[in-house]
């Protein structure tokens, strides 16, 4: 089993996939699957063990390999780096945090899995140079990287080119990852990412408003749009900031004459309803883990 993390500036996500290549039809499909806001992230430890040991008690191999997207900093992939290795979280100015529990008897490692894959006290353990860190190349998985400097990609926005060129092949797409900022990116149908754009998210738009603004409210993303133009302020807020958000996507769309535009991310539900009908469009979740999963197939 091959293990992918997603490390956001809000949120770890992770799922577990079979080693072999998913067909594209089963791109986005887990053998288990997991995610923690930061400050929850010494959950994480325990939370892969009992998905590791379930799907180890069901037949399938040890986890050989991790590849890991972080956007989140050193700091962050330090303490990832500590929880795979280890099997524990380690607290800032203390010793190793207690491992996770295990079962009574503790399932062991499939034939043949050197370091990776083992299960101990610790949960399972992961040898170092099983860890990829995915990094923006100038190309992987069919997809030619169009940056001026394409290690300075962000590897997020690398990896949902990825994941959007393998669920729309032979399309030219447009994706859209609406988390704490809003990714929109450009790949064309033979696979060369273009550049793209970045702005604020949904969230920050709004708490941004309100904390610069004497008597503007924060308003919650998740109102419904009004129709029309708003008739009290704080639906004046929310739909200029669906507003904002949708028409950035409906731009990029038309400037790239997109066939297809997939949107991701915590804030998707709520900006694709803002999408004018006329921009074909579809909510895909998880679109970097889903180009993981591509880019792990592809080596």
């Amino acid at each position: 089993m091959i293990l992918l993390i997603d490390a956001g500036n809000t949120r770890i996500k992770w799922a577990l996939i079979d080693s072999a290549p998913a067909p594209a039809a089963a791109l986005g499909t887990w053998l288990a699957y997991g995610a923690v806001m930061h400050a929850d992230a010494a959950q994480l430890p325990a939370a892969w063990h009992a998905a590791h040991a379930a799907q180890v008690a069901a037949g399938r191999p040890a986890v050989s390999r991790v590849l890991a997207a972080n956007v989140a900093g050193t700091a962050l992939r330090d303490r990832l780096t500590r929880m795979l290795t280890t099997g524990a979280d380690a607290t800032a100015g203390t010793a190793e945090a207690t491992p996770p529990a295990v079962p009574a008897a503790p399932l062991q490692p499939a034939p043949g899995a050197s370091g990776a894959g083992r299960l101990a006290a610790g949960g399972l353990l992961v040898a170092p140079e099983a860890i990829e860190w995915f990094a923006s190349l100038p190309e992987r998985a069919g997809v030619k990287n169009g940056y001026r400097n394409p290690a300075q990609l962000g590897c997020d926005r690398f990896a949902a080119a990825i994941g959007a060129h393998a669920l729309a092949p032979g399309q030219s797409v447009i994706v859209a990852n609406c988390g704490t900022a809003t990714t929109i990116d450009a790949v064309t149908a033979d696979g060369r990412f273009l550049g793209g754009m970045i702005l604020p998210g949904l969230g920050l738009m709004a708490t941004s408003l309100a904390r610069n603004t004497a008597q503007l409210p924060q308003v919650a993303q998740g109102g419904k749009l009004p129709s029309g133009f708003a008739d009290n302020t704080d639906d004046a807020i929310l739909s200029g900031l669906l507003a904002a958000q949708a028409g950035a996507i409906e731009h990029a769309c038309a400037l790239h004459q997109a066939q297809a535009c997939l949107i991701s991310g915590g804030a998707a539900a709520y900006i694709a309803p803002a999408l004018p009908a006329g921009i074909p469009h579809r909510l895909v979740d998880n679109i970097v883990l889903i180009g993981l999963q591509a880019a792990a197939g592809s080596v």
